[in-house]
């Protein structure tokens, strides 16, 4: 039996003042909601600072360096497909409502946010046909509950090729580094040309070599079964690549594929990380009012129909309507609901500009909609979402005073590494800190969590992985919507070309910074830049030989560390990466590498010596801590 609220007891528990949200602030949390979910190397402006380096040996056993990226959830697990819709919809929010963040500050974040995506994939992709997906094992990380930091779960790496395809994957990543690159176009023209030409390989490789990528890659299917195949992918990935490159090629594929494909034939009531039509639609709808149709205006005008059987859905004044809780939400399952919000609702939010833009309603079967309409729709949900509820609770960590304290998060729900450096084993962290009834110790600021049931009842607890886990995709489309909440419209044509403004500059390199190189250059550099040398520490590197055996060229460097102050040098921990070979005269620490054995520390002015062999260039060396004495 069906449960509802009367009127006038809704009316009652809703909080008795909704005097109007702090969008900016909201935009900045969800923003630094990222910073906590980084894998690899961390960057010196880091501004989680409960975090710490991770997942340093990522790829090292499949000869790849795969260190860098997200962790898609409560999880220390990298899964590709989230990963990248996480990319595509972040850099969607920018190229729409760029000029709002920018006046807000936070676009310069939004950027960086974006490029630790892009710069994991470009890794992931050393050659055209391919694509790492995962790194880890759902399975075994679900029995462990660790800080990232003290990860002792498998970190294998699982690939898609030619024999092990995986078009929605490959489509998706394209989908990503074609949108990324629209974000970079005048900031940095190089980097947007390097993640282009990924994203046309990446395109071509899905589109030869079909196949569901869960059929190749099969740890994923418990947690990222591709449900929807992979036809939207491959419509979805040709539309980012039709927008960032303007290439009539991509247009064709979309006006001859649309029918054969789902594009025009799908009305959905969901997108999310598997299912893409509702922003395929949406974004060849734009094409149409922007009059890049051409012959193909009859079936972009059947993509648009369905864009709109979606909106329409939303509003509740379509022919078949989603649920909706009776506060308001939208409703489609129980585990991880607000995906689905955050999502519709910035579809919602960017039609209803580019119908305002293109001077016309929406056409729903119960009549015409004005697309102010549209936009309150989107509004009403992220309200929801930061507080106007029935249980006047903030489903965003962090923002107002009442939201979810136990967070079902590995990282955020142990000490962090940087107060209690001791180990925290697998079950041990179940029975310490997973158990415990406490807030969590660390704040997980900004992140929108799995949210309430189908009656806006929720329960805040850290086993409740329905309701308390977040994840990346959660909160990438509210980077859209938020910005324009807080910043309006601007003003300006949504249909015209896309310039996305300059961005206050926010360094956030890693050490070592990750190298976009698609291929390994056969030859090292002979003068190996020094990685991250301290002002009391200078390191030096140099290739000292090099042969060849069973056809393979192996090369050896020299590496020199020497104390450049006054005092000795103790307790010396250095970070190595894209080592891809043994190393000699040093200790492996586990995730940093310390003194051999024979010494303790260093004289002012005294150096030491280490040694590897290896197929490619230098490894990056850099001092993540010592002590003078």
């Amino acid at each position: 039996m069906e449960k509802f609220m009367t009127p006038l007891l809704l009316l009652l528990c809703l909080p008795l003042a909704l005097a109007g949200h702090d969008y900016g602030q909201a935009l900045s949390k969800s923003i630094l909601f990222f910073e906590a979910q980084r894998s690899g190397y961390l960057p010196h402006n880091q501004r989680v600072t409960w975090r710490a380096n991770s997942g340093l040996n990522d790829g090292k056993a499949s000869g790849v360096d795969l260190v860098g990226g997200y962790y898609d959830a409560g999880d220390n697990v990298k899964f590709g497909l989230p990963m990248a819709f996480t990319v595509t919809m972040m850099s969607w929010s920018i190229i729409e409502y760029g000029k709002q963040m920018a006046a807000s500050g936070e676009l310069g974040h939004a950027m960086n946010a974006i490029k630790w995506g892009t710069d994991y994939f470009i890794k992931a992709h050393p050659q055209p046909n391919v694509l790492y997906g995962e790194v880890g094992d759902g399975n075994t990380d679900h029995n462990c509950w660790q800080r990232p930091e003290d990860m002792t779960t498998d970190r294998r790496a699982y690939k898609i090729d030619p024999s092990n395809p995986g078009s929605d994957l490959a489509g998706e990543t394209a989908a990503a580094m074609a949108a990324a690159s629209i974000v970079f176009r005048h900031s940095d023209p190089a980097y947007s040309s390097e993640l282009l030409r990924h994203a046309y390989q990446l395109f071509d490789f899905a589109d030869k070599y079909r196949g569901k990528y869960d059929g190749s890659i099969t740890v994923a299917q418990k947690y990222y079964r591709s449900i929807s195949g992979y036809n939207d992918e491959l419509l979805w990935a040709a539309a980012w690549l039709y927008q960032a490159s303007g290439n009539q090629h991509y247009l064709d594929y979309l006006g001859k594929n649309g029918d054969s494909m789902g594009g025009t034939g799908w009305g959905m009531t969901e997108f999310g990380w598997d299912v893409k039509y509702p922003g395929v639609q949406t974004l060849v709808a734009k094409f149409l009012m922007q009059g890049k149709a051409g012959h193909y205006a009859p079936v972009f005008e059947r993509y648009q129909q369905k864009a709109e059987y979606f909106m329409c859905s939303c509003l509740g004044k379509g022919s078949r309507n989603v649920q909706k809780t009776p506060g308001g939400l939208i409703f489609r399952q129980r585990w991880n609901n607000m995906q689905f919000v955050t999502s519709a609702s910035f579809l919602a939010t960017v039609y209803s500009d580019y119908l305002a833009s293109a001077g016309r309603d929406l056409k729903c079967s119960a009549g015409n909609v004005a697309p102010a309409e549209l936009l309150g729709f989107a509004k009403s949900q992220v309200d929801y979402i930061l507080g106007d509820n029935p249980r006047a609770t903030s489903y965003m960590v962090g923002y107002g005073n009442n939201y979810p304290q136990r967070v079902h998060h590995r990282a955020s729900s142990i000490v962090s590494i940087k107060v209690n450096p001791s180990f925290v084993s697998c079950r041990g962290g179940y029975a310490t800190w997973f158990s415990s009834k406490g807030s969590d110790p660390n704040l997980l600021v900004g992140a929108v969590v799995g949210g309430p049931d189908a009656y806006d009842n929720f329960g805040d607890r850290r086993d409740n992985y329905e309701q308390t886990e977040p994840a990346t995709y959660n909160n990438a489309p509210i980077l859209g919507i938020l910005a324009r909440l807080n910043a309006g419209h601007g003003g300006y044509n949504q249909l015209l070309p896309v310039i996305v403004p300059a961005a206050t500059p926010v360094v956030t390199k890693p050490s070592p910074a990750p190298k976009p190189k698609t291929i390994p250059p056969t030859k090292p550099k002979t003068t190996p830049a020094p990685a991250s040398s301290s002002g009391a520490i200078a390191i030096q590197q140099k290739l000292t030989t090099s042969w060849i055996s069973n056809g393979k060229r192996y090369y050896r460097y020299s590496t020199i560390v020497t104390n450049k102050s006054a005092k000795t040098l103790k307790n010396l921990k250095l970070s190595i990466s894209k080592l891809y070979g043994p190393l000699w005269g040093l200790t492996n620490l586990g995730n940093a590498y310390g003194f051999p054995s024979w010494l303790n520390n260093l004289a002012a002015g005294k150096s030491l010596e280490f040694v590897y062999i290896h197929t490619a260039n230098a490894a990056d060396v850099s001092v993540s801590a010592y002590t003078l004495a």
